[in-house]
């Protein structure tokens, strides 16, 4: 142990700060440090043990000053899902859900719906939905509603819900779940029945997936996250049927699925909303080692400290995290089935910034978005969303990795430079020519890490780039891959998911760009195909024997109409790892 004298005093002209070091006193828990000093300097003096492994008392410090903010416990509903092949006028509850499109509310020349389950609804109805409906001028078109109270079903209130042109696409009827939790939320409904008007629309091959998405979209539209609001709103919501799409076993095991998922995606979106001063490296850390005990049937956990990483050279990582006062913690956890031969090891990377400053290259200036960077994390809470939905849903024959290189991206004394050259645990070594391009950084050592557990396919998943954001917008990720085969997988799995992927070229021209005068490489290539140069940087830190897929997420990870996170990545991860499975 080592003594800090940290001094400061202060004129009114002046202001000055003096730090000493002792040798290691045999014992020393306090002292008062007197000096003859001219009267009009007003003096304070503070002398505090200063360890060598300092990082832990910053750590405590930095706690005691986070805003004494703490999440609230929240109890997320379960609901029941079911299917059903029911008459839609018999069925009793509070609110009947009718989907329809822009073709199903055609009328007759007696202003009569042409369509028969409406046709069917309106005349117990006495044929004032066809009146409301165009009284409110509802046309079926997406995003339109409309919930009435009428007399004569069993059911309370009837909502049309618009479609569209068609609803064929797992997005659509993900949305037609959306518009159904909202409904139910602003009715305080306990039960609610969708169905279709046109129910034979849809093919017998995806009835199943229709109604997997409509539950997922039900959850997930119910779902706000009020824990750190002074005051929240429980769902009412308790049971959906789901009319039309079948009844059995296997249809309740895709639901099932459906809500695992849900709930998993759920997970990710807590995460990425969780303020920075709450989720801190440690805090995600804790939160891994929480799902393998939740699921230790077939998970456990490795969470590696700063002196770990050293140990395996992760130089480029640990540069990143040395101006934090919050350690880095690198997590490991890992998903075996608990019976069975294994055919298939996969492992899953996300970036793990739980803030980023930018270091000296601060994100300054309109549209730097600093305010948002707790969603730079976003990677790693597509990776944990997905491992704890894996563990619920425990598919046989694949190993999964998930491995997450969490710190934070800050600015002091003891952080990295630009100009500074640093070694990654593959031994290649990196100038640093700009300190924002820092997730790039901690991905080189957990890819490396990744390619050493013997893994057959590698994804990453990063808010990595500006760039990929103006090239595809707020909607979509990038995708980037050698292998057209595990493209395949991965777009397969995104489109039975619903969310969008954009595969993009890895143009290796542009590597001259990535060229450095002292090292192996520089960490940025500029602004030109920014996202492109990114990619190839990050492929050096692959084994040529893995095949690997980069996702650049930055911008469907939030939702700024909604100012949340989206959950991003989740959905599809779980389905390409279901597809790599014996099931």
């Amino acid at each position: 142990m080592a003594v800090t004298l940290v001094t400061s005093f202060a004129s009114s002209s002046s202001r000055f700060h003096f730090r000493s070091f002792s040798s290691s006193p045999s014992s020393l828990s306090s002292c008062f440090v007197r000096f003859q000093l001219p009267s009009r300097l007003r003096v304070a003096f503070a002398v505090t043990p200063f360890y060598s492994s300092s990082r832990a008392m910053a750590h405590t410090i930095a706690h005691a000053t986070l805003g004494l903010t703490q999440a609230n416990s929240v109890d997320h509903p379960k609901i029941s899902f079911s299917g059903k092949e029911i008459d839609v006028t018999e069925w009793k509850g509070d609110i009947l859900a009718v989907g329809v499109t822009e073709k199903d509310m055609a009328k007759d020349v007696h202003s009569k719906f042409e369509n028969p389950i409406l046709k069917k609804l309106d005349a117990h109805l006495g044929g004032l939905l066809a009146d409301v409906s165009s009284e409110e001028d509802f046309s079926g078109k997406p995003g339109q509603s409309t919930v009435l109270r009428l007399p004569g079903l069993g059911s309370k209130r009837v909502g049309l819900i618009g479609l569209g042109k068609s609803a064929s696409s797992p997005s659509a009827f993900q949305s037609l779940g959306e518009a159904v939790a909202a409904a139910a939320k602003a009715s305080q409904a306990t039960s609610v029945a969708v169905v279709l008007a046109s129910s034979e629309s849809v093919s017998d091959e995806s009835k199943l997936s229709s109604a997997s998405a409509i539950a997922s979209g039900t959850v997930l539209g119910l779902f706000e996250d009020s824990r750190y609001k002074s005051e929240s709103k429980k769902p009412s919501l308790k049971s959906v049927d789901i009319i039309g799409f079948g009844t059995g076993p296997e249809l309740e095991k895709k639901l099932k699925y459906a809500e695992h998922v849900s709930f998993g995606v759920i997970f990710g979106k807590e995460l990425v909303n969780s303020p920075a001063n709450v989720l801190t490296p440690a805090v995600l850390a804790e939160e891994a080692s929480n799902l393998a005990s939740m699921y230790s049937d077939v998970m456990t956990a490795n969470i590696l400290n700063e002196e770990q990483c050293k140990e395996l050279k992760m130089g480029s990582y640990l540069a990143v995290a040395a101006a934090s006062a919050n350690p880095p913690h690198f997590i490991h956890l890992i998903y075996r089935p608990s019976s069975g031969p294994v055919k298939t090891k996969l492992a899953l990377v996300g970036k793990g910034l739980t803030f980023d400053s930018g270091g000296y290259n601060i994100k300054t200036g309109p549209g730097c978005l600093i305010e948002l960077m707790k969603f730079d994390m976003g990677g790693s809470a597509a990776v944990l969303g997905a491992a704890k939905a894996i563990g619920q849903i425990k598919p046989p024959g694949v190993e999964v990795h998930f491995i997450v290189a969490a710190c934070e991206n800050m600015i002091s004394g003891t952080g990295m430079r630009p100009g500074d050259v640093i070694t990654a645990s593959n031994g290649k070594t990196i100038e640093v020519n700009n300190t924002d391009a820092e997730g790039r950084l901690t991905l080189a050592d957990a890819l490396v890490y990744a390619c050493n557990q013997g893994v057959d396919k590698v994804v990453d998943l990063a808010t990595l780039t500006g760039a990929c954001i103006i090239a595809l917008g707020t909607s979509m990720a990038g995708i980037y891959t050698p292998s057209d085969k595990l493209a395949k997988e991965v777009i397969a799995a995104s489109e039975r998911s619903g969310e969008k992927l954009w595969r993009m070229p890895m143009e290796e021209s542009y590597w001259e760009m990535m060229k450095s005068g002292v090292a192996d490489m520089v960490n940025t290539g500029g602004r030109a195909g920014g996202s492109i140069t990114a990619a190839l940087f990050l492929k050096q830190f692959v084994s040529e024997k893995v095949e690997w897929m980069h996702i650049d997420m930055a911008g469907p990870v939030w939702n700024e109409k909604k100012k949340a996170a989206t959950g991003f990545g989740v959905a599809t991860l779980v389905e390409w790892v279901q597809n790599n499975s014996s099931s």
